[in-house]
């Protein structure tokens, strides 16, 4: 994990990718979010039903910043900078996490949190390199093509943030599973034990919930126990009806203690 000059964070770049900040997590905030986001959370609060708190989220960002509006554009870029929201975002990472939509996020993480990616189509070293430079061209084309995106990914992040401790008040963690086929595809910064490795994992990543899901994608399944406040985004925060994952989970990266469950 490369720190960065960009963090608009209460924590510093090399404290959220540290292993001490995924054992022992403090909350994170991204400056003017929930100032911004208020009477959004305000309402949210007197809504028992997540299903409805996930529609009136998207409401309020339809709102916001406008979407509902894309065919009222006179221009073909005007309406499609509307209509790409971070719905389109999320469906493009969930098809392609090395898509042009899937640099944009990583550019978020890199921009709010101060993290630069490690891979994106291929790896990128340090922040100099030619790899680097490849996934910012990415993250610029898929960025021109909506507007406020990362305004947008801001209040998704604080309302899963928000969604997560209503449904996990007593949780500092979560167990996720993540498939691979070959474990140098990840930066190993140490051997713990047997099957026991510190890995730096990419600014994010796709992970799920679903133990026997995670071996469809690959012949090793990465264990690790996530702070919830790493989590970005998590399938069934939002109706099916506007996003239908597969019990994907992004979660933001650094140095993770995982186990590695090897296939018979």
């Amino acid at each position: 994990m490369y720190p960065t000059a960009m963090n608009r964070c209460n924590l510093p770049p090399w404290a959220i990718a540290s292993r001490h900040y995924n054992r022992h997590p403090k909350r994170l905030e991204i400056q003017g979010v929930q100032h911004n986001g208020r009477p959004l959370f305000e309402k949210l609060d007197g809504i028992d039903d997540p299903e409805l708190r996930g529609a009136l989220f998207h409401d309020f960002m339809d709102v916001r910043f406008q979407l509902h509006q894309w065919q009222r554009e006179e221009t073909v870029s005007s309406r499609k900078s509307l209509k790409n929201s971070y719905l389109r975002f999320l469906r493009g990472w969930l098809f392609d996490s090395n898509s042009i939509e899937g640099a944009v996020l990583k550019g978020w993480v890199e921009s709010r949190l101060g993290l630069a990616p490690t891979f994106h189509r291929t790896p990128i070293e340090d922040i100099h390199s030619e790899a680097y430079f490849l996934y910012t061209v990415d993250r610029m084309k898929g960025s021109a093509r909506t507007s406020a995106i990362l305004p947008q990914f801001d209040l998704l992040y604080e309302f899963v943030q928000y969604e997560l401790r209503r449904r996990y008040p007593d949780q500092t963690h979560v167990t996720l599973y993540r498939g691979v086929y070959d474990l140098n595809e990840h930066i190993v910064l140490e051997s713990v034990a047997k099957h026991h490795y510190l890995l730096r994992l990419n600014n994010l990543n796709s992970f799920t919930d679903d133990f026997e899901r995670a071996w469809e994608f690959g012949n090793r399944v990465l264990e690790a126990e996530v702070p919830l406040t790493k989590v970005f985004f998590m399938s069934g925060l939002l109706p099916r009806s506007l996003l239908k994952g597969e019990r994907e989970v992004l979660v933001i990266g650094g140095e993770f203690d995982v186990k590695v469950l090897i296939g018979g």
